[in-house]
């Protein structure tokens, strides 16, 4: 088995391309002292996303940077990776953030990039989880936080709740109940690795008292 991160602080980088309430959510916890963190910098892929001003309200260094502008993803992601390194980042998180991680990242941040998806994985990966679980009529959704590995949502799973699926659910219903659960274990998950108590062993989080 082999140990994400040592405990300690974890220096967060939180990549978002919404509205940012993951973001809120985790600033929040730092703040309260439930999370042993510091949130380095927010990165955005979209100019006008509402994370942008939340985080510079915030004192939090915000920076927008536009894929479109680079010939491949990997010219990006270097780009990305040397922000990241100046910034002495050691824990990438995924906050609605609606793009895949690459290589480049992946290699760097080898099990230190972190997820949350809006469905019980491996069950309705990518977009539209939500809207996916009311159509197949599933009774049970909810959320998962992963580690993030080359496949599309399929990384070791670190924390899940479970969130019913009401008769009368749309996709946006479900969404705004599940995003209250998202809240809780994002930072409980990101808790866990300042612990120090996060290994892998195969393709299993291990969760050790």
């Amino acid at each position: 088995m082999m140990q994400i991160t040592p405990a300690g602080p974890l220096q967060l980088a939180v990549f978002a391309s919404g509205r940012g309430s993951n973001f809120d959510a985790l600033y929040q916890a730092i703040e309260r002292g439930d999370l042993n963190a510091n949130i380095k910098v927010l990165v955005s892929d979209k100019e006008n996303a509402p994370a942008l001003d939340k985080a510079r309200k915030r004192n939090i260094k915000a920076i927008y940077l536009n894929p479109r502008s680079y010939i491949n993803r990997d010219e990006y992601e270097n780009d990305l990776l040397k922000l990241l390194k100046e910034q002495q980042v050691t824990v990438v998180v995924l906050a609605g953030y609606m793009r895949l991680v690459g290589p480049v990242l992946l290699e760097h941040f080898r099990h230190r990039i972190v997820n949350i998806h809006p469905a019980l994985l491996p069950s309705f990966p990518g977009l539209q989880a939500q809207q996916q679980a009311v159509d197949y009529g599933v009774k049970y959704s909810g959320c998962t936080v992963h580690i993030v590995d080359a496949g599309m949502d399929t990384g070791p799973i670190l924390m899940q709740a479970v969130v019913p699926v009401l008769p009368d659910d749309s996709g946006d219903t479900l969404a705004q109940r599940i995003l209250v659960e998202e809240h809780k274990i994002y930072w409980r998950s990101l808790q866990l690795l300042a612990e120090g108590r996060v290994y892998i062993d195969g393709r299993k989080a291990v969760i050790k008292n």
